[in-house]
């Protein structure tokens, strides 16, 4: 009687054990199912994801560039109303748009026509000049000795961690703007992946990116082997797109002369704003957001979003890096894309134009904001000239006048990365800038230019003798201005 009370004792406990859910099987002590409740929410849900940690970084400064910084104010928000600590949301921006004399609503931001205010209690970790490529690195890697000011906060992430990493800014082939000189090149932003990888001190990492050309920052680069997921707003050859810009549809108040935001980025954010991020996977909001930013596949003034890395990684929830804001509990995720499209959007590179002829345009007739505006607008426009001339007649005093734009925008198959060497890239951009001045947010549009240069096996030395002949002197416009070093 004892021996078949104990089997049946022995069927039950193991009937139990597989309908408990996985997170309490793994768990080697017997709990009641109200402890395990419990438990399960404190540790974030959904088996234990530890910390969750991210970091968000605007890579611009200036009025004309509002809605790089309104996309990380607006991902803040996110995060904190999906159940990030402040502690472990580290932001980097300028911090120069919110009371900017421009500002038609001073001390707020907003990130779409309708929307209320995202400046709201954002973290100031890294603001102006502290928002450097070196800071962002160490941040990553936890490495509290080499931050140089701003709050001092890192990425203090153990091995059983997840973290998500938001970059919004212009970009070019290989690499990524900021406020401060040099840039981020691809090849010292995935060494800074590898590295923190190689620690141990993360489980698993997503990534989104907001710039011009972001797939060439992963190209051929990102391994798929090191728990990371990357998404990004274009393809390593075309440009991400802004919105809610002025004379665009929708259109942001009409006080307002500089774009809301970005086409991706308020895609995957509008779409986090209103779903159930528990339920919601990766996989679906790549989707969703690839619908909304291609204009349902059309392409027309669009982008192609793409994918990189660890593709499975994408099988998971949302949820798991950024948290889910409760009220949004009882949404159900519907396959087809509930998101609106934008009817219209702006190249990336073109907002800071429509930014300079709208000031102009909307400063009062005779007044020295009218000069000055007018001004800004002439000094943008030489400044593309001028870059655009003299990387062409580069190529063609180093390929001859009829290979010389074909080698220049020659682009390498699928899978390989922009250039062989990057330090050869590095030297070229600075010997350029040391002849031409700076190439600046709209010059890095050139960077694959320059690698086919270092593709091509052109020496330094002449590539500094015909940068010399085309460039006599450096122009005058802030733009073109090295007073804030190389840009590598």
């Amino acid at each position: 009687m004892e021996r078949r009370l104990s089997i049946c004792v022995s069927l039950l406990s193991l009937l139990s054990f597989h309908l408990l859910p996985s997170y309490a099987r793994l768990d080697p002590v017997l709990r009641l199912p109200s402890e395990i409740s419990g438990r399960r929410l404190e540790a974030g849900g959904d088996d234990s994801v530890g910390t969750r940690w991210a970091i968000l970084i605007a890579g611009s400064s200036g009025f004309g560039n509002y809605r790089h910084q309104a996309d990380i104010c607006h991902a803040y928000q996110i995060m904190k109303n999906g159940g990030l600590k402040d502690e472990n949301i580290i932001v980097f921006m300028y911090d120069d748009i919110a009371y900017d004399e421009e500002n038609p609503r001073q001390g707020i931001i907003i990130n779409r026509p309708d929307g209320g205010d995202v400046y709201a209690g954002v973290p100031k970790d890294y603001v102006g000049d502290d928002v450097t490529v070196k800071n962002f690195f160490a941040v990553i890697l936890g490495d509290k000795k080499s931050v140089s000011g701003g709050s001092g906060k890192v990425v203090d992430s153990g091995p059983d961690d997840h973290i998500f990493i938001f970059y919004s800014d212009h970009g070019g082939p290989g690499v990524l703007g900021m406020p401060t000189y040099p840039y981020l090149y691809a090849d010292d932003f995935i060494s800074v992946l590898k590295k923190k990888h190689a620690s141990n001190s993360y489980k698993k990492m997503v990534i989104y990116l907001e710039a011009c050309e972001s797939g060439s920052i992963f190209e051929g680069l990102l391994p798929e082997d090191i728990s990371i997921y990357a998404t990004t707003a274009s393809n390593a050859v075309e440009s991400s797109w802004g919105t809610y810009c002025p004379g665009e549809s929708p259109s942001p108040p009409s006080e307002y002369w500089t774009c809301l935001g970005d086409l991706y980025s308020i895609s995957w954010m509008e779409d986090s704003d209103i779903h159930n991020l528990r339920t919601e996977t990766l996989r679906q909001q790549y989707k969703i957001v690839k619908t909304r930013t291609s204009v349902d596949d059309t392409y027309n003034q669009g982008s192609h979003v793409m994918q990189y890395g660890e593709l499975g990684i994408n099988d998971e929830n949302v949820f798991m890096y950024i948290g889910s804001n409760p009220t949004n509990e009882n949404s159900t995720f519907i396959e087809d894309n509930s998101l609106s499209f934008t009817q219209s959007a702006v190249n990336q590179r073109d907002a800071d134009l429509i930014y300079y002829w709208h000031k102009f345009r909307n400063s009062p007739e005779g007044s020295s904001k009218k000069l000055v505006a007018q001004k800004e607008l002439l000094d943008i426009m030489t400044h593309r000239m001028h870059i655009d001339t003299s990387i062409n007649l580069i190529g063609k005093l180093l390929f001859g006048s009829e290979k010389g734009i074909e080698v220049l925008s020659a682009v390498r198959p699928t899978g390989q990365p922009l250039v062989d060497d990057w330090a050869c890239l590095k030297s070229m951009v600075r010997i350029f800038e040391m002849h031409c001045g700076s190439l600046s947010q709209y010059g890095m549009k050139h960077m694959r230019s320059i690698a086919n240069i270092c593709n091509a096996g052109i020496s330094e030395e002449t590539m500094a003798k015909v940068s010399a002949e085309v460039c006599d002197q450096i122009p005058s416009t802030p733009w073109s201005s090295l007073h804030r070093g190389f840009s590598a």
